[in-house]
């Protein structure tokens, strides 16, 4: 079972901003860091975002990550054809840590 939202998809036009949300609660987002992850099919999934806002080397300042309260989310600007994956962000759980997460399409 889910404990993290994320909307099935998200869309936009090239160069637009695409924000994708992820809820959870207070025993996960609430008093954890969110990790953010892209995947191409076939692929292992990529780490965009960790400590809920900071990116590592090499990934584009076009991805950027939030946090507030039990919510996060993964705004991607100037929206680009390569942009098209699964996006799912990640938070340990302190009551559950088998718990899955979802993913979200762009």
């Amino acid at each position: 079972q889910s404990v993290l939202t994320q909307p099935p998809s998200a869309s936009g036009a090239p160069g637009q901003r695409v924000t994708i949300s992820c809820s959870g609660s207070g025993s996960n987002i609430g008093s954890n860091d969110v990790y953010w992850y892209q995947q191409f099919p076939g692929t292992a999934p990529k780490l965009l975002i960790y400590d809920n806002n900071q990116r590592p080397s090499g990934v584009p300042d076009r991805f950027s990550g939030s946090k507030s309260g039990t919510s996060a989310s993964l705004a991607i600007s100037g929206l680009r054809p390569e942009d098209e994956a699964d996006y799912y962000c990640e938070a340990w759980d302190n009551t559950n840590p088998r718990s899955k997460t979802e993913e979200t399409r762009v």
